[in-house]
């Protein structure tokens, strides 16, 4: 294992499994860990906790292996330990899109069967059967990894991971794009796993501490500041700093343009589907569906992982084949008549993990959030001096404008999110499409764009259409749903 010293097998009991002895570990010339000390035994179940950039999932990739080791000592004592995060989540999404050779043989790459993937690393076939029967896979089995939605994808990590015979399963934001039964059974199965098995719990919120953690590490700053045996009392303070945010009004930035509303007919309906059908390989996710979206109407969009809220989305903006198929009237153009892809999203605003995952290019904050203005991934044409006096903006709301020339790829995930969150805010689009925004951010941030949300909502300029599984995240001003699976009301 690159980075880290091995020291033998440590299957027993109580035995370490992973040490840092005043560890300082670089990562990009940006961001250390500092003077790290701190060691997980087989049976304990850790709870690490901290803010956006604080560290966490720095710590993470310090354990397997990742960053360079400046100072100190790290030691594993056992095999790679299994590990879901978003950041796998995204590895193995691009390791699917390098295996396209569609182009080549003219022939639709649909990805790698699940069966296959869950087959990856050699796990034991009874728990491996029991879990894909737990997460509802079963049916899915054979479908190529890039047809499944954003939640299947994680249940799949999850379960492999489950399967696997490594005595440490680290969990970065494991519940993250899991409706709220499969949280339920993910949280169950871990308090069984937690009796035979080390467990890092890497949480950015947790409103309660789960019954099976038995220890816990706050980071700040890339510091691990406190940490020890869990102590309910200990944690409260903590938790109050991760959970608690004073609601302050928000002012959107002044001066931004209604560029993308020039045109439209204030009487036309956004969107409107009659009769909406979406199936892969004859897997039906919904059908029947007559929706109509009013100008200045917001809806929150439910429904269980699988059940077809990103491909309905997809519908809308013109990235899923199946609209054409559909009759579906989108700010007055009727799809497959003549309208460009760019009529329509000129008028639309929109964040997604998949668009987190897409933007790879190597750009500035400000030239990322200015890439909105453009609808574009990445900036090729030089923006106006009101577009960066806007972006400006944006950066100084969400705390990040001493960062302003830095890569994208040097900002942890959640202030990624951020960044795309106000790409898609910049040009106050007629519709803004929101598909699960707060994924991988920590409660302040998380509170800071749900509070924006709303704040555009009342801006009466923008109708929001917003995907979510938390039950917490509400916005106060979303009356209407639309659960797939469900009624609408």
């Amino acid at each position: 294992m690159p980075g880290i010293k091995s020291a033998g097998s440590g299957n027993a009991v109580g035995k370490t499994l992973i040490a840092f002895e005043r560890a300082c570990i670089e990562f990009n010339d940006q961001f250390q860990l500092v003077d790290i000390n701190w060691q997980i035994s087989q049976s304990e179940s850790w709870l690490l906790l901290g803010s956006n950039g604080s560290g966490k999932s720095a710590l993470v990739s310090a354990m397997i292996g990742g960053g360079v080791l400046i100072s100190g000592e790290r030691c594993c004592f056992q095999d790679r330990p299994a590990i879901v995060s978003l950041l796998a989540q995204e590895e193995l999404i691009e390791r699917e899109r390098l295996r396209d050779d569609s182009d080549l043989t003219d022939e639709v790459f649909q990805g790698t069967p699940l069966s296959r993937i869950l087959s990856e690393d050699d796990p034991d076939p009874d728990r491996l059967e029991n879990l894909i029967q737990l997460f509802g896979l079963a049916p899915l089995l054979a479908t190529g990894f890039r047809k499944l939605s954003t939640g299947e994808t994680r249940k799949a990590l999850l379960v492999k991971a489950l399967a696997s015979d490594s005595g440490l399963i680290i969990l970065d934001e494991p519940f993250e794009g899991l409706d709220a039964s499969a949280r339920a059974l993910l949280m169950a199965e871990l308090g069984r796993v937690a009796l035979h098995k080390a467990i890092v719990l890497v949480m950015n919120r947790m409103p309660s501490v789960p019954a099976f953690i038995s220890h816990y590490g706050y980071l700040e700053n890339g510091h691990l500041l406190s940490q020890g045996a869990l102590n309910e009392a200990d944690l409260v303070d903590l938790l109050q700093r991760l959970n608690h945010l004073h609601m302050a009004d928000i002012d959107l930035p002044v001066g931004a343009e209604q560029e993308a509303s020039a045109g439209l007919d204030p009487a036309l309906p956004l969107v409107t589907m009659r009769n909406a059908k979406v199936q892969y390989a004859g897997r039906v996710l919904f059908e029947k569906l007559d929706w109509q979206i009013e100008q200045g109407q917001h809806w929150q969009l439910t429904g269980p992982n699988g059940s077809g809220k990103t491909s309905l989305l997809t519908l809308i903006t013109g990235d899923n084949p199946q609209c054409y198929q559909n009759d579906i009237f989108v700010f007055g153009y009727r799809r497959g008549h003549g309208e460009s892809i760019w009529d329509v999203k000129r008028h639309i605003g929109y964040v997604s993990s998949a668009l987190q995952w897409e933007y790879r290019v190597s750009i500035s904050a400000e030239n990322v959030i200015l890439s909105g203005f453009f609808d574009s991934i990445g900036l090729y044409v030089k923006a106006s001096t009101q577009q960066r006096a806007i972006a400006r903006q944006w950066l100084a709301l969400l705390g990040l404008e001493q960062r302003w020339q830095a890569p994208l790829k040097q900002f942890s995930y959640g202030d990624q999110r951020l960044l795309l969150i106000a790409r898609a805010m910049v040009k106050r689009p007629s519709l803004l499409i929101l598909d699960e925004p707060c994924v991988g951010l920590d409660s302040l941030n998380r509170q800071l764009v749900l509070s924006l949300i709303e704040r555009i909502c009342q801006s009466g300029c923008t109708t929001v259409l917003y995907v979510n599984h938390h039950d917490q995240d509400i916005i106060p001003s979303i009356q209407l749903t639309l659960s797939l699976g469900g009624e609408s009301s």
